[in-house]
């Protein structure tokens, strides 16, 4: 009986560490992001960003959802009204 649980324990080790492989080299195989025209405005839109990894994270949420960013580093909301419409969940502008 030993034999026969030991034999059936290594068969199933070894189907699983050999499906845990497969699966693994299947997400390793992504191509890089390729540059947007979200990442563009928005890098110029955060330039001048105290916390420009946050500014440039929600930069690209609102670029995504309404197409377009206001130009320079401040200011010029009027030219995207989506851009300056969007509120966070406390009333506050989600944009930059």
């Amino acid at each position: 009986m030993k034999p026969v649980l030991l034999i059936l324990l290594l068969v199933s080790m070894s189907l699983s560490f050999s499906f845990l492989q497969f699966t693994m080299a299947e997400t390793t195989t992504a191509d890089p992001p390729i540059p947007s025209f979200c990442d563009s405005k928005c890098g110029v839109r955060c330039a001048n960003a105290g916390v420009k990894d946050r500014c440039l994270r929600y930069c690209g949420v609102c670029c995504q959802q309404c197409n377009c960013v206001p130009s320079g580093t401040y200011g010029n909301k009027s030219e995207c009204p989506c851009y300056r419409d969007k509120l966070n969940s406390k009333g506050k502008p989600k944009c930059p």
